[in-house]
Formats: structure tokens, sequence, C-alpha cells
């Protein structure tokens, strides 16, 4: 079981050059995780990219790249689980119905929800109140790391 609880809250303008920042974030959370007994580099790899494709649409598409807006990124771990949250304005979509991209003739755009899906256990995103909310969640393998001392004598 993690022995910590971690909650990270960050709102940042609607503007791309902080998408460096979030990824960054979820990549020093992921190194950073204890009692995490999966690959950390992967883990951090994954956290990366699925906070700044989650974060760019909803720049690009939750607030239209008005840059007097704001986008919240939500971080919770706790237990065998990492929750993100990203809050957006716009008008929304529906997520069933986005479309697997073409691995052949990729198109520009497209990828980041597929991305999220793949790499991630469970994505959902509604309306609430007057805006929306993308909901990530990666489950965790968390067991104590047990480090065997043999003694050959």
């Amino acid at each position: 079981m993690c022995n910590s609880f971690i909650q990270v809250e960050v709102i940042i303008p609607t503007q791309t050059k902080y998408l460096k920042l979030i990824g960054s974030i979820g990549e020093h959370l992921a190194k950073e995780l204890e009692d995490f007994s999966g690959d950390r580099e992967a883990l951090a790899y994954q956290l990366n990219l699925v906070l700044t494709e989650a974060t760019t649409n909803a720049i690009q598409h939750g607030h239209y790249n008005n840059p007097k807006d704001t986008v919240r990124i939500s971080i919770h771990i706790q237990e065998h689980e990492i929750n993100i949250k990203v809050y957006d304005h716009g008008q929304g979509f529906n997520l069933e119905t986005v479309a697997l991209p073409d691995l052949e003739q990729p198109q520009e755009g497209g990828l980041g929800i597929f991305f999220i899906r793949t790499l991630m256990d469970s994505v959902t995103y509604t309306r609430q109140g007057e805006g929306n909310v993308l909901e990530i969640i990666k489950n965790l393998d968390m067991r104590p790391i047990v480090e065997n001392h043999f003694d050959y004598r």
C-alpha cells in the first residue's frame, strides 16, 4: 500500500507554452512514488504524454485557444491509483464517438484520446456544471519493495 497521499492542483493559462511544465509534473510524480513496484520510467513517460495530450485538447477544443481562460489539472495519487482530472469550459464532446485513428495514414490531430485510452485504465468525459471534466485513471501495482539479503557463510 502506498503510505502517502499526493494531491496536485495546477491552474494554467490556456497557452501551449505550459504543456512541458504539466508533462514534467506527471513525470516527476511517477519517479517519486513510494512502494511502486512497476517500471517507473515507463509510468513517467506515460503520465507525461497523457497529461500533455489531455491539456492540449482542453486548450485547443475546450477553450478555443482563448489566452485569458484557464485550464485546471488535478492529480490525486492514493492507494493503488492515479486519478487525473482536466477541466475545460467548452461545449464538450461524446468520448464514445471518437473514432480510432488510421495508423496507416495518420492525420494531424485525433491521436491524443487514442493514446490516453491505450495507456490508461479508465477514461471518462462528463459535463459538470458549466464545464467538462476528462477523468483519467491509472491503476498502480503498489507493494512494498523488499530487498533480499542473503548470507552466504
